[in-house]
């Protein structure tokens, strides 16, 4: 556990510069001496229940939060915030007139993009809609493609972009592609829909670095189910998850185009450092070697840059494929075991052993004569820090995502046999000269905080308890932010909670 030494920074001097305050119009910097271990809630606001606080966008201009809801309702909640201390509902934006249900909202400059699928058919295309952040007013409606699951700005907000994941239907019988929108805001809002058809001749190729194909695909285009989306600082490149596929796309945004597919390969838990808890019936929490391996399958992932080298970090939630029609999930015990390489399968099928596992069913027959090889299961229980060129893997963070929250007291052994503490959301920022990594546990309901400064050697920081699943984050600077202090917002669909954190004052 070298790489993650407590190394708490005490004392950090921050300096954060803003290089147009839209709020006042003014340049100016902001000194503030905060200790970055130092996280605490200061505030916090229910909007409603399950799903009612997905993901939240902070506009600078207004001082308003914009958060998705969809608890029984079809609607953005818009959170004053100018005391971030005590936050008060001031307004909603009714969605039910616009066909669509939002999945993810994006501020830049005064506009709300909202992303929406098709509340009539969910494979059918989906939009964009851009509101100004004063009035509410629409700016504009651009058609993407199906099921547009995160949108976001660049830093230069040239763009919105929107990962379309393009989910098929309860029976399979329609699949749309899984694609990824580039709208123009420079140029009346024109929009470039970009599909992997491009990328079927390399399918050999990925497959061996653990790129994923459904058993059910009626295409390599339709089977791509595009996630998250981080776009690097100098507005040029994005990267974006797809998740169900194990991979990784990047894009070339000057020229509209997907420039490379990365397949991210497994984690071997075999190993004391990668060592699981694998099962819920065990009457303990331990993490231990087992020999099965995880695929990565990230849900979110951001991105930062280190002496000119880029690099995205993801957060391995894994995500297994549930339909009418089709499942590629299936607890261990229930499966056949090649008994050459599990000569003790009768004993590892124990629910106190591995016989709770979920498994990806539908892979580890490497000799395709019906039993199972190899042992896969969904997600890595950890972030993962990756360069941004080449998708080789830089950093993962191997068991201590689990560990941690287990120390905090916020571990649910409940979720042993399927994804532990399931690693949902990540950010990073700068404070200082130091690169600042959060972490969102969805069932253990945490952040988990880090230096990596280094990429290669990450530093543990802090454990923040949040709301219940927290599943978006957003830093904002203490140059952009309504007390002039830095901010961490979690917002958590479980409860419906908004928080607000904020570090100490040295």
């Amino acid at each position: 556990m070298k790489n993650f030494g407590i190394s708490l920074l005490a004392a950090l001097f921050i300096l954060c510069s803003c290089e147009n305050d839209k709020a006042d119009g003014n340049n100016q910097e902001i000194e503030v001496n905060e200790d970055i271990s130092s996280f605490k809630e200061i505030g916090t606001i229910t909007i409603g229940g399950e799903a009612a606080a997905e993901i939240s966008a902070y506009d600078e201009i207004t001082k308003r939060l914009f958060t998705v809801n969809n608890s029984n309702t079809n609607q953005i909640d818009v959170i004053d915030l100018s005391d971030p201390a005590s936050p008060k509902k001031l307004a909603v934006i009714d969605l039910s007139v616009y066909n669509g249900a939002s999945n993810s909202v994006a501020v830049y400059d005064g506009k709300l993009a909202v992303a929406l699928e098709s509340t009539t058919n969910k494979q059918e295309n989906g939009k964009v809609i851009v509101f100004k952040t004063s009035d509410y007013s629409v700016i504009k409606q651009i058609n993407v493609g199906a099921l547009p699951d995160m949108v976001t700005f660049p830093p230069d907000g040239k763009y919105i972009m929107t990962a379309n994941e393009g989910e098929p239907n309860a029976d399979y019988s329609v699949d749309p592609d899984g694609t990824i929108s580039i709208i123009d805001v420079t140029n009346n809002y024109a929009v470039t829909t970009l599909n992997f058809a491009a990328f079927e001749s390399q399918l050999a190729a990925l497959k061996i670095k653990g790129f994923r194909i459904s058993k059910k695909a009626k295409s390599f285009a339709a089977d791509i189910e595009p996630e998250y989306i981080t776009i690097s600082e100098d507005s040029k490149t994005a990267w974006v998850t797809l998740q169900e596929n194990n991979g990784v796309a990047k894009i070339d945004l000057a020229s509209k185009t997907i420039s490379s597919v990365f397949g991210l390969g497994y984690k071997n838990f075999n190993t004391a450092e990668n060592g699981i808890d694998v099962s819920d019936k065990d009457n303990a929490v331990s993490f231990t070697p087992w020999n099965v391996k995880g695929l990565f399958m990230p849900d979110a992932i951001t991105s930062y840059t280190v002496n000119g080298t880029q690099y995205f970090i993801t957060a391995n939630e894994g995500d297994a494929r549930e339909y009418d029609d089709y499942a590629d999930v299936a607890r261990l015990k229930s499966l056949s075991l090649d008994a050459t390489v599990f000569p003790d399968a009768a004993t590892l099928k124990a629910d106190a052993k591995m016989g709770r596992l979920n498994l990806v069913s539908t892979e580890g027959d490497t000799d395709n004569d019906g039993d199972l090889d190899e042992l896969i299961s969904f997600g890595a229980r950890s972030f993962t820090i990756w360069n941004g060129n080449s998708g080789s893997l830089v950093f993962d963070s191997k068991n201590d995502l689990d560990k941690r929250s287990n120390d905090f007291g916020t571990y649910d052994d409940g979720r042993s046999d399927d994804k532990g503490s399931e690693p949902e959301a990540v950010v990073v920022t700068k404070m200082g000269d130091k690169n600042i990594l959060f972490v969102g546990l969805e069932r253990t309901d945490t952040v988990i905080v880090y230096d990596i400064t280094n990429p290669s050697a990450p530093q543990y920081l802090q454990s923040i308890k949040t709301g219940d699943a927290p599943e978006g984050l957003l830093f904002i600077p203490a140059a952009k932010s309504p007390n002039k202090r830095s901010l961490l917002v979690v917002s958590s669909e479980g409860d419906g909670a908004v928080k607000f954190f904020q570090p100490d004052l040295l």
